[in-house]
């Protein structure tokens, strides 16, 4: 059974992404560590003694859907009421509409062990923090006295309204139209697919953030606008009214996350209200819908890359679990009765500690990130700005490399387990089925991969990605500086990742200058978990470093410089040479 981590995310929270020296610099007001800690134990107690019993009977049972109506799987109903009940949904919304202002990082934080405890209930509230944020940017003050209060107290959830079924990652070929009424209302017609949490029967109405076109909009991106459109209408005086024009037609049968019903939404067919036509509220300006979803998109991309270090973590606890009481063959050097626990076979420690370092590293990457965010709004001028390119750069790799580790771990925690890790009663299988949608959510990880590199490394003429790097290249200084014997060959070879990262990118920015799109973009997959890497073996000793009398830490940045960090280096020849190889082949591949 999981058990939320608390130790390891308070120290990888404050020592490592910087949370302590901003509590130091008071940046966060009267925030402290101690009420820090007392934050982070009470999630970590939901987490293992509420969320985590639920997610295996909720995974068997399913979220079922009947003539519309959507029944969640037994207890979850009770358990969202319960978490919404302690707080949990406001942490870092805005205050004046009933949020506690926390820091991103903390929520993120707290966000790892709800969706470690179980994916599927975790996705609810990261959903609807992303609508309050959206709407805390572009909606008008009326739309935000309306909603936002309910959406950041717990009592209704918001959704995102993208995919539709010729429209996947291309939202331009959307269709789904929106019809001008006269009076500052819209009529929403279309169907939208993929929607998690478009029905459920946690809470009495449902915050829909759609978007469609206007007549005669542009074409493309250039001519969707952004509604709200509500489950229920809502009164003036904050009750609700009569139900809207939209319903759930089916949910989806899906590899993983069964708690969660993904949702085909239907707008404006008739079936609810005196006329067909879902009624919805302009938000932001006509025609710049994308800019505004993509407000509650990148807050998505880094929750769903949190998603990925907590199914990791919650596979590797039950991996080492397993390992620890499960007995086969004779281990080198096993000198007591019978078989050995596998644990003490080197093969199955290399994959234990594997999923180990990828796990913290990812943990770590997303923390920092949130960092980032959190100190471009407490700053201003340059410093925010300098900050919030550093957000935007690391953003697509939180996302992609930790749910592709997600993946990863997941898969090594089944073999771990062997035959038995096959069979579902074991429930290691459950977290590979959940894992893997990560990896494709909002922007496949192929698309983080083109965006960081054609948008991100670009920033400021390469010095947001330049000062980076010179940040990790003093971490090793510090690393060779320390003479511990604990830490073997971990400087040089650290300083190696971090080399062939520096030359990949100078290579890629060399490709974009000379208009070689083709081999930037053959490029940008490799690239990004050559970034993952390099950067997240550099945490690994950050981490040690800040800790030092902890020789687990140590231990583990070792094994990962000296084991896996030299994957690397054939990432670097893959980026700086592979365009060609692959265009050579990818000819054979047309029909």
């Amino acid at each position: 059974m999981y058990k939320a981590p608390v130790s390891e995310i308070a120290h990888t929270l404050k020592s490592v992404a910087g949370l302590s020296a901003a509590l130091a610099d008071g940046r966060f007001g009267d925030l402290s560590e101690d009420l820090v800690d007392a934050i982070l134990e009470e999630a970590g107690r939901f987490a293992t003694e509420e969320i985590a019993p639920l997610h295996i009977p909720g995974d068997r049972q399913g979220a079922r859907c009947a003539d519309g109506v959507v029944t969640m799987p037994d207890g979850y109903v009770d358990l969202f009421r319960s978490w919404t009940a302690g707080g949990w949904n406001s942490l870092a919304a805005d205050a004046e509409y009933g949020g506690q202002n926390l820091p991103t990082m903390l929520a993120m934080a707290v966000a790892e062990m709800w969706n470690s405890g179980s994916m599927g209930f975790g996705l609810a509230s990261t959903l609807t923090m992303g609508a309050i944020e959206a709407l805390e940017a572009h909606a008008t003050d009326a739309l935000k006295a309306k909603y936002l209060p309910k959406l950041v107290l717990g009592e209704w959830t918001g959704t995102m309204n993208l995919t539709e079924p010729q429209a996947g990652s291309d939202v331009g070929a959307l269709r789904s139209r929106a019809e001008p009424v006269g009076d500052g209302t819209y009529r929403i017609f279309g169907q939208k697919i993929f929607i998690t949490y478009g029905e459920h029967d946690m809470t009495d109405n449902i915050v829909h953030l759609v978007l469609a076109r206007l007549p005669g909009a542009p074409a493309g991106t250039r001519g969707i606008s952004l509604f709200l459109v509500p489950k229920f209408l809502v009164n003036e005086d904050g009750s609700l009214g009569a139900r809207n024009d939209v319903w759930c037609n089916a949910i989806e049968h899906k590899l993983g996350i069964h708690v969660s019903p993904t949702c085909t939404m239907i707008y404006g067919d008739g079936k609810f209200g005196d006329e067909p036509g879902a009624i919805g509220w302009l938000v932001g300006e006509e025609n710049r819908g994308l800019n505004c979803m993509f407000t509650m998109m990148n807050n998505a991309r880094l929750a769903v890359g949190v998603e990925g270090v907590a199914v990791a973590e919650a596979a590797r606890q039950k991996a080492l679990e397993y390992a620890n009481e499960r007995r086969q063959g004779r281990a080198p050097g096993w000198t007591g009765d019978g078989m050995s626990p596998i644990v003490l076979h080197p093969d199955i420690q290399r994959d234990l500690l594997t999923m180990g370092a990828l796990t913290q590293m990812a943990r770590s990457i997303c923390l920092a990130c949130a960092h980032a965010i959190d100190m471009a709004r407490v700053h201003a001028g340059d410093e925010a700005r300098a900050w919030h390119e550093r957000a935007s750069l690391l953003t697509p790799v939180a996302k992609a490399f930790s749910t592709d580790i997600g993946s990863q771990v997941a898969s090594i925690g089944v073999q771990v387990h062997g035959g038995m890790g096959y069979i579902e009663e074991t429930g290691a299988a459950i977290y590979m089925r959940d894992a893997r949608i990560a990896q494709i959510y909002e922007g496949t990880n192929g698309i983080q991969a083109i965006d960081l590199v054609t948008r991100k490394l670009p920033q400021s003429d390469g010095a947001c990605v330049n000062s980076y790097f010179d940040e990790l290249d003093a971490v090793l200084a510090d690393l060779a500086a320390s003479n511990n014997p604990a830490f073997g060959q971990s400087a040089e070879r650290l300083k190696a990742s971090v080399a062939d990262l520096r030359a990949a990118t100078y290579a890629l920015g060399r490709m974009l200058k000379d208009g070689d799109m083709a081999g930037a973009l053959a490029g940008a997959t490799p690239y990004l978990r050559l970034f993952g890497l390099a950067a997240g073996g550099v945490y690994l000793a950050t981490s040690a470093l800040t800790d030092g009398e902890n020789e687990e830490r140590a231990a583990l940045c070792r094994f990962f410089a000296e084991n896996l960090a030299g994957e690397t280096a054939g990432l670097r020849m893959t980026v700086e040479a592979g365009s060609d190889s692959l265009a050579a082949a990818g000819k054979f591949l047309i029909a």
